[in-house]
């Protein structure tokens, strides 16, 4: 097939897709930035009142959304952190010599495949009656009690689950990435007296960083924008103790009808999450090591 017939079967199937992603995606991000400049309750009949970037300014002296800002990121930190070092360590296991690793990976990828809402709801209960009773009976209730409703354990809660949920996802990359390391190379180093933590840390690692790469945008972006596992988990509390960036913005437009300020806080949030994943990227690739 010639390059100029290619070129017409590539045009075939893209433009489509480029027309879908312009008009769910990039118009309705334009209209978004649009009304970030007014102030209006997002009622078409009611008036739309020009106010530039008074919206922008007063986010600064919005202390809940100042609050909001910091919990998002303590939350994003410590999920990082978890999802990615618990995924790799369960990748690590299922690639051993494990018999069950098969059934291994289907059980731990589970939990993924359950919404964030059930998933929320399914927690609750595990934190309100079975850590209670468990805490009880063996009397270490000063650790197993329900988590939901101490300020200072509820964030740990929601990092619990959300890494219960994204750890299993997170495996499969790193097995992905742990099978295409050449077996020649694993020999070699054995050959030469390496230890386990030796090939590890020298071997596998570096050969893994495309998918740390991957993991950690991808952990990096879902632990910002985490909202449906939110809600059903702690919805906000309690004192708001939990409200990430999401539902901040969510309970602006929809619960105060603030439209206009909310959409201000969705676009600052969208270039704090895009600064953050692509400064994240640049520089775990420029890590890789090519093979």
């Amino acid at each position: 097939m010639s390059n100029k017939s290619n070129k017409w079967w590539y045009l075939l199937f893209t433009t489509p897709l480029l027309l879908i992603f312009i008009t769910v995606v990039i118009i309705p991000f334009l209209i978004g930035i649009y009304y970030a400049f007014f102030e209006w309750d997002g009622i078409a009949a009611n008036p739309k009142v020009f106010v530039g970037f008074e919206n922008f300014v007063q986010l600064f002296g919005d202390t809940r959304f100042l609050a909001s800002t910091w919990k998002t990121i303590l939350f994003t930190l410590l999920a990082v952190i978890s999802v990615n070092v618990v995924g790799l360590v369960f990748a690590l296991l299922v690639t051993s010599k494990l018999r069950t690793a098969n059934a291994a990976r289907t059980m731990i990828f589970m939990p993924y495949l359950i919404g964030g809402l059930i998933l929320g709801y399914i927690w609750q209960f595990i934190f309100l009656d079975v850590f209670t009773l468990f805490g009880k009976v063996t009397g270490f209730d000063n650790v197993f009690f329900n988590w939901l409703i101490d300020i200072d354990y509820a964030l740990y809660a929601l990092v619990f689950v959300f890494t219960w949920q994204m750890a299993g996802y997170i495996m499969i990359i790193y097995i992905a990435g742990i099978q295409g390391i050449p077996n020649d190379v694993i020999e070699a180093s054995k050959i030469d007296g390496a230890n386990g933590w030796q090939r590890l840390r020298k071997i596998t690692f570096p050969l893994l960083m495309p998918a740390f790469t991957i993991s950690l945008f991808l952990t990096l972006s879902s632990a910002f924008k985490i909202y449906d596992v939110n809600l059903s988990l702690t919805n906000g509390g309690p004192a708001n103790s939990t409200e990430m960036f999401a539902m901040n913005i969510y309970n602006e437009i929809f619960g105060y009808s603030n439209y206009g300020f909310g959409q201000a806080k969705a676009i600052v949030f969208f270039f704090i999450v895009a600064a953050i994943t692509l400064t994240q990227v640049y520089i775990t690739k420029k890590r890789e090591v090519e093979m």
